[in-house]
């Protein structure tokens, strides 16, 4: 899924920056040509490509097998640490932003 990026808040995931934050959430990180790609909990993986200066693309594919639910909220959790520490905005302002778009037909 596609995120906007605050303005003024690309240089702290501009070149390697965005691999080492993935580092300091997530624990581990590779790069695959412009992709940052790690896993954590249930989220067997976490792949992450900068777009353009305003955009970030997310996209997770969960593991498979039986999943707990602390497993599953943490997991969650981190990933929503990462995506505010990745745009700059919270998960609220990131859902009133999406909410936004989709009304306009923009999602």
């Amino acid at each position: 899924m596609d995120y906007d990026i605050k303005k003024g808040w690309y240089k702290k995931v501009e070149g390697d920056a965005l691999a080492q934050l993935m580092e300091e959430v997530f624990g581990n990180v590779r790069k695959e040509g412009d992709k940052c790609i790690s896993s954590y909990g249930v989220l067997e993986v976490i792949e992450v490509t900068v777009l353009a200066k305003d955009k970030l693309d997310i996209t997770t594919k969960n593991r498979d097998g039986p999943m707990t639910d602390d497993e599953i909220l943490d997991s969650k959790r981190k990933l929503n640490v990462f995506a505010e520490k990745a745009t700059g905005f919270d998960a609220k302002a990131r859902m009133k932003r999406a909410q936004k778009k989709a009304k306009e037909g923009t999602l």
